[in-house]
């Protein structure tokens, strides 16, 4: 797990270069239609009775991303029936890393059983509308007279390697303000994880 977290902390720096523009906490979200795993499109609209959405960046290679596979499965049965699903996004470019292929993800997918869907951004068009830089990198979106409007932006907790005794739920807690009417008290954290790879050119 020191490994892990090692790992991490160096693929946080080399990630400080990477794509840093996007939404901000405030902004209205374009909606997208990507094609998921299923070979079906789908976009938030899709979703008629959703209050938000929980966007995950995220891919099959990281080991951060890893990690946190069952927490992103946890936050949509904790939550896609109270109106807030997950949305999860594949952001990395398949030629740089072939492990992240259309038809890796549905293996991956299909391996551990996600109970969400897990979208294939091919030419970053969608992450460099949200501006993520690393996966995992979370996007809370809330639907509001406005729009889909991003409420929280950051990680998913601040226990990348699951044992901080001192545990802070950033997303569950941001989820479940929004639930109750009030604005998430922590809007923004630092997102934890891999540098997304880019296509070159």
């Amino acid at each position: 797990m020191k490994k892990l977290l090692l790992m991490g902390l160096v693929l946080i720096s080399l990630g400080a270069c990477a794509q840093t523009g996007g939404y901000k906490v405030g902004d209205v979200v374009k909606d997208f239609a990507l094609k998921n795993i299923d070979n079906k499109t789908v976009s938030m609209a899709d979703y008629k009775d959703a209050k938000g959405f929980i966007v995950v960046f995220t891919c099959n290679t990281c080991p951060v991303a890893q990690a946190y596979q069952d927490r992103v499965a946890e936050l949509n049965n904790s939550f896609a029936a109270k109106g807030y699903p997950v949305i999860a996004i594949n952001p990395n470019d398949a030629e740089a890393v072939p492990a992240e292929s259309f038809e890796k993800m549905q293996a991956e997918a299909k391996g551990k059983n996600f109970n969400y869907p897990y979208l294939l951004d091919p030419d970053h068009v969608v992450t460099k509308q949200f501006g993520a830089s690393r996966t995992p990198h979370v996007f809370i979106v809330n639907k509001t007279d406005k729009g889909n409007t991003v409420e929280y932006i950051g990680a998913i907790d601040n226990d990348p390697e699951g044992v901080n005794a001192t545990k802070e739920d950033y997303v569950k807690n941001a989820i479940n303000n929004l639930s109750s009417g009030k604005k998430p008290v922590v809007t923004s954290t630092k997102a934890v994880g891999c540098s997304i790879k880019w296509k070159k050119g």
